[in-house]
């Protein structure tokens, strides 16, 4: 039979004290999506009541029926930004993932390592400091108040997924690419049978955060599209008002929820992936 192994005083005191910061913590990042949820069922009456009142009296479900009002459109943005999320992730996994495949398995290409530190020297640029020159160019391409600028952010790649990418195959032995060049496999037909196939985590990853990134802008949609073009994002925010023209707050809040939803059901999916994809890209460097 095992034997129980007791706990020492100090150590209950200490695991005690642990979880109860790592609880009080946890409460206070969940608070304002509980009380989100929670507003989204109020009327505007009870949302503009004071004193404050944490219960609505009776849960209002009809403003989660208001955001699928035909008169909103709000389906024809979910569309736009469905589009968006998918296309730039997809087109900037193969770009980044090509280039981290070439930093990885090409080691004789004469600058290699001096190409791989400009790549490293980009994840420090902060995105601010592009956003004018970026616009100036789409500008003058004629590209503004399309879709054209995310296809372009995705084959340009991404510095991160790059050296993600390259900290992944690292991982993978010599001897896998040996035996494929000896079944006479070109370099692009063993990235992409070989090391593509079995970098799922990082694909995951990628793509989990890709998406997010996308679906969750609301500055660079208000920048580049139209009204009629934009995004779920930028359309919440101005979609639910009344005749007079007042805001109906608690419709707005109940189409955040909604429009949190596929962030929070994807990271829940891809979580296991995301952990190994961390934990593995950082075994080699």
């Amino acid at each position: 039979m095992l034997q129980k192994t007791r706990l020492s005083p100090r150590k209950i005191i200490r695991l005690t004290f642990s979880y109860g910061v790592l609880i009080l913590f946890t409460l206070i990042i969940c608070v304002p999506a509980i009380w989100l949820v929670i507003t989204s069922l109020k009327t505007d009456a009870e949302y503009n009541a004071w004193p404050i009142r944490f219960l609505p009296a009776v849960p209002q479900w009809s403003n989660y029926v208001e955001v699928f009002a035909p008169r909103h459109h709000i389906l024809k943005y979910a569309r736009n930004t469905l589009f968006l999320a998918l296309v730039n992730p997809i087109l900037t996994i193969i770009t980044s993932s090509m280039g981290g495949f070439a930093f990885s398995r090409f080691t004789d290409v004469p600058g290699r390592n001096k190409l791989f530190s400009i790549v490293i020297a980009l994840l420090i640029l902060p995105g601010m400091v592009t956003i004018i020159p970026q616009f100036i160019v789409f500008s003058r391409l004629r590209l503004t108040n399309t879709y054209w600028p995310w296809v372009l952010w995705g084959l340009a790649g991404s510095a991160y997924y790059i050296f993600m990418f390259r900290q992944f195959f690292l991982s993978f032995p010599k001897e896998l690419e040996d035996a494929a060049e000896v079944d006479g496999c070109n370099p692009l037909r063993i990235y992409w049978q070989i090391f593509l196939p079995n970098a799922k985590p990082v694909l995951a990853t990628a793509f989990i955060f890709g998406f997010n990134g996308v679906w969750g802008d609301w500055f660079t949609p208000v920048i580049y599209l139209s009204s009629k073009n934009t995004t779920l994002a930028v359309k919440i925010a101005s979609a639910y008002v009344n005749p007079q023209g007042h805001t109906l707050v608690t419709v707005t809040l109940a189409a955040s929820v909604c429009y949190a939803l596929p962030l929070i059901i994807m990271f829940f999916i891809g979580q296991k992936y995301i952990l190994k994809a961390v934990v593995t890209s950082g075994l080699k460097g």
